[in-house]
């Protein structure tokens, strides 16, 4: 949690758990004693109880809503490391059964009557699934419980490294998230100067590609030849989901500084030609893996498209993540470079290269250009993880249905960009008529799409040998 999130994170928190804690107490539950913020072990096994009655509806719905209801402001009073204990004991304690599931497997192989094949079928419909999946579907029905529900996965997946078996729990709601946020619920709204200042606090708070230093620079980003747009969940009315800036400007844009300069004029939005996607930041860590749809972009280019008939160009301006942690990688074996500048051999080049990448500075890396470009888009269209490409960014693309258009070289000369990306940003172009197709090739076969140009750079890089 950032430092700038805390202020609205925290109101929210309260807001909730007061309001759970109201609905505890009107049916008079208590666990007991409360729960300390660490969960030692006492206050753990009085929890799992609680958990237990919850799951099995003692008493009726009714109460087991309001058990569900105290178990979720206790969560959310617990510290870190209580948080990781509750989670481990949903994941150890309310897991599937094993031989529960094998019995009745065998039941059903070894049944020959249809009906009781039907029921036993169902029988193990039900063991199959793990008991903490009817503690989550009561937390979905509280107020604001889908949200808990993301906050909790995302706690989960932090978890993980440390725990691994905290992905089981992950893995679940995985599978509940993905139903419950299918793209057909989720609905796309503009904002602006004007909208809540709450909203605008979290855009602050939330963005992750190029970081909003004040709320002047909040307002140069939403100046009238700016856009902003957010995906939000009927479920989750006041927490976007996804934040999409775009600029509207002359041509394709290729450098994020000169795009964000407060100085710059102003573009009347009538006349511009373009609509450049800036930043696309997801908000919730909790959703990831869970896919929001595969054309949201395209629902803001639609939405463009409505308001300004006069753009003809919808491309990003976007960074290459995880370029300089690859290349860095492939470098420390000190492979030969089919590129080296003047004045070194191709054995000299790769162990220079690498040192011009640490240094992190923009005229460390200026005699590299020719390298650089080349092993970017090597980087972008050959490097993958099954039929998907390692980088992040360029999956979201390519499965959005955009094709790699071009690389523009000092295309974010910040700490950041240099550090991340060599300095390099790639502009992903969206055209109407070809993001169906584009979209249906890269998930059904995985195809990139990508111009001459860029695959006429990834040529020069000549890897292969590798």
């Amino acid at each position: 949690m950032t430092e700038r999130s805390e202020g609205f994170w925290d109101r929210a928190l309260h807001q909730l758990s007061g309001a759970w804690q109201e609905i505890a107490d009107a049916a008079l539950i208590r666990v007991g004693a409360s729960v300390r913020a660490g969960l030692p072990d006492d206050d753990r096994d009085r929890l799992r109880e609680g958990v237990r009655e919850c799951i099995e509806a003692r008493g009726g719905e009714a109460l087991a809503r309001a058990r569900a209801a105290h178990i979720g402001h206790t969560y959310l009073d617990l510290d870190q490391v209580g948080r990781r204990r509750f989670l481990m004991m949903l994941a150890v304690d309310f897991d599937i059964d094993v031989d529960e599931v094998e019995r009745e497997a065998q039941a059903l192989i070894h049944a020959s009557d249809p009906g009781t094949k039907r029921a036993l079928a169902g029988s193990l419909r039900e063991v199959t699934e793990a008991p903490r999946m009817r503690l989550f579907t009561q937390f979905n029905g509280l107020p604001e419980g889908l949200k808990f529900l993301v906050d909790m996965r995302a706690d989960a997946l932090a978890g993980r490294h440390d725990e691994p078996l905290l992905l089981r729990v992950s893995d679940d709601l995985q599978r509940l998230l993905s139903a419950w946020f299918d793209v057909g619920f989720l609905e796309l709204q503009s904002l602006s100067w004007d909208s809540p200042a709450s909203l605008l606090e979290k855009l602050i708070a939330y963005e992750a590609v190029h970081r909003i230093t004040s709320w002047d620079d909040l307002k140069n980003r939403l100046e009238s030849d700016r856009r902003l747009f957010a995906f939000f969940h009927p479920n989750m009315a006041d927490e976007p989901l996804i934040f999409v800036e775009v600029a509207l400007v002359d041509a394709m844009a290729d450098n994020v500084q000169r795009l964000l300069d407060p100085d710059a004029p102003l573009v009347a939005p009538e006349n511009a030609e373009s609509a450049i996607f800036y930043s696309i930041s997801n908000t919730q860590p909790g959703l990831a893996g869970v896919s929001l749809g595969d054309f949201l972009i395209k629902r803001v280019v639609d939405e463009l498209k409505r308001e300004l008939p006069n753009l003809k160009t919808f491309a990003t301006l976007s960074p290459m993540p995880g370029f300089a942690r690859w290349l860095r990688r492939y470098l420390a074996d000190g492979p030969p470079l089919s590129l080296a500048p003047a004045g070194l051999d191709r054995e000299e080049a790769a162990p220079e290269l690498a040192l011009a990448l640490d240094s992190a500075t923009a005229e460390a890396i200026k005699p590299w250009r020719q390298q650089l470009m080349a092993l970017a888009a090597h980087y972008l269209l050959e490097e993958k993880r099954g039929d998907r490409p390692v980088d992040p960014v360029a999956r979201f693309h390519l499965t959005n249905g955009a094709r790699i258009e071009r690389l523009n070289w000092q295309g974010d000369l910040s700490g950041k960009g240099i550090a991340e990306s060599a300095g390099l940003m790639v502009n992903y172009l969206y055209r109407l008529d070809n993001i169906a197709k584009n979209h249906e090739s890269f998930v059904t076969r995985g195809r990139i799409v990508a111009s001459g140009d860029v695959r006429g750079l990834a040529r020069h890089a000549r890897l292969d040998d590798r």
